[in-house]
């Protein structure tokens, strides 16, 4: 019997592998079903046989017992760099806190503050993250907050090449907008406009994706990415449907997201944003719309007719203090839900337990929101969203993307339906397995092309850089020990007393 061991990390088994697991979650009569003691046969990047033992020859068999084999799971918003969200988890407003330029910042002129090298490592290690989650297909997010203005070519190049290295499915260009935000006094943010910008920026992401749409065999795919809707205008907007209709391509568009958004958007068009791009004709199925916490009963209706994917995001959201409402409710509407992580850290199940929990506080009362419903939204959700039948399902003839979760964890036992077990039990650590159009891209930790520890190491003396340098960019031009300080007072020695009490 061979093991995972076995198999070479980065590279295509030769010949028919099959996986046996105490459970397979395959697919029939248009969803998923679970499989007890059940075998998934792939060959060349694609699904066999997927149900009991296959009568077959193969080259290889490789018993996993107690796990559960699974669609790999489809990350519509996924977390890209070394996120600075977390920085606001404790330390509050934003505004004050670097998460938007002050005019000082801005007359200074604004600049990367990453080297090129640094923008192509993050994604690096980042993608290294999304696989040992499980996760299998993503469309990258990361923040403009740190830029000189948009995403560059030159950090996707390197990203294009990191995902051909490393095995991950990618939906990706440059992001681009036509704004900004500019802190003018505190609490008071005013969006800043640079047409030309904007358009060149779309320019840029349009011939990315002509010069690498399906690299590494069908692995890369383009995407087009405005960043926010209250950073873009309308004929910015206008012509990247145009190009999303050209490339056949899906558009990714931040928008019912946040108070601040909210504002914004009502002064510039006295409206919401949904409502805002229905009057001027730009609403249409291309759109994945991250996160939809902020959406009113009408951009709902503008979702469902539209035929528009929200991208649920629960773990970002939850943390910041909003919640949709509801997951069960936009789902009974017909509106398409797939998943995202956003933020670090990059774990898929850790999202699904928040969005269920945030789920029932909103609408203890609505319908499919049960684990099973969170899970189609990770596997099915993302592949409607991204018009793929090929995806998000273990069946003859889809992509062989699967992910392998363990279930012998002493923290998930008792267990019972394994898929309630993960959710509300799990976390990424369990992902024992990673493959992606057959190849096993993470074992046991281990990442396809790249080093995990040195990688670790290097991110957060990155990191460490970045946030060193918030002062620049910050209302009053504070000193880091003042935006974030620590969670208690640090203490070299403790007093007497302290001693004796202790």
């Amino acid at each position: 019997m061979t093991g995972l061991r076995d198999l070479t990390l980065g590279a295509h088994p030769q010949g028919r592998t099959a996986l046996c697991a105490d459970w397979v979650l395959g697919h029939d009569r248009g969803g998923h079903c679970l499989i007890p003691n059940g075998e998934v046969v792939f060959e060349a990047g694609r699904v066999l046989h997927v149900g009991q033992t296959f009568p077959g020859d193969v080259a290889r068999r490789i018993n996993l017992g107690r796990a559960l084999i699974s669609p790999g799971l489809i990350d519509l918003d996924a977390l890209s760099d070394l996120d600075t969200t977390i920085l606001t988890i404790d330390h509050t407003p934003g505004w004050a806190k670097g998460r938007v330029w002050p005019r000082s910042y801005v007359e200074r002129g604004p600049y990367e503050m990453y080297s090129p090298e640094e923008l192509a490592f993050q994604k690096r290690f980042a993608f290294a993250q999304l696989l040992r989650n499980g996760i299998t297909t993503a469309a990258p997010i990361a923040s403009l907050f740190y830029r000189a203005w948009g995403e560059t070519v030159a950090e996707f190049d390197a990203a294009v090449e990191a995902a051909g290295e490393m095995g991950l499915r990618v939906y990706l260009s440059p992001a681009y907008r036509s704004g900004g935000m500019v802190l003018e006094g505190p609490g008071q943010m005013v969006p800043v406009f640079d047409e030309a910008r904007g358009m060149e920026g779309l320019d840029a992401a349009v011939a990315f994706i002509g010069a690498h749409e399906g690299r590494f065999g069908g692995l890369v795919r383009g995407i087009l990415a405005p960043d926010r809707v209250e950073t873009c205008t309308a004929p910015l907007l206008r012509r990247t449907m145009e190009a999303a209709r050209d490339l056949d391509c899906r558009v990714r568009l931040h928008m019912a997201q946040g108070e601040m958004e909210v504002r914004t958007v009502q002064a510039l068009h006295g409206t919401t944003a949904p409502d805002w791009l229905a009057r001027e004709g730009l609403l249409n199925d291309r759109i994945l719309a991250p996160h939809a916490t902020n959406a009113t009963e009408t951009d709902l209706a503008h979702y469902a007719a539209h035929g528009i994917s929200v991208v649920h995001c629960p773990l970002v959201s939850a943390r910041g203090g909003s919640i949709l409402r509801s997951f069960g409710r936009l789902r009974a509407r017909g509106i398409n839900i797939a998943m995202g992580t956003d933020t670090a850290p990059a774990d898929m199940l850790l999202n699904l337990l928040t969005g269920l929990m945030a789920a029932r506080i909103a609408d203890a009362e609505a319908p499919h929101q049960r684990s099973a419903d969170f899970w189609e939204a990770a596997t099915l959700g993302g592949a409607r969203a991204l018009g793929r039948d090929d995806l998000g399902r273990l069946a003859p003839g889809a992509a062989a993307d699967i992910a392998v979760f363990r279930l012998d964890d002493a923290v998930m036992t008792p267990a019972i339906d394994p898929i309630t077990t993960l959710v509300t039990g799990g976390s990424g650590k369990v992902t024992q397995a990673t493959f992606v159009a057959g190849r096993l891209s993470m074992c046991e930790g281990r990442v396809a092309g790249i080093d995990m520890d040195a990688a670790q190491a290097r991110a957060q003396a990155q990191f460490d850089g970045l946030v060193a340098r918030y002062p620049e960019r910050s209302w009053q031009h504070r000193p880091v020990c003042e935006l974030f300080p620590p969670s208690f007072p640090i203490r070299q020695e403790l007093t007497h007393d302290q001693h004796a009490h202790a």
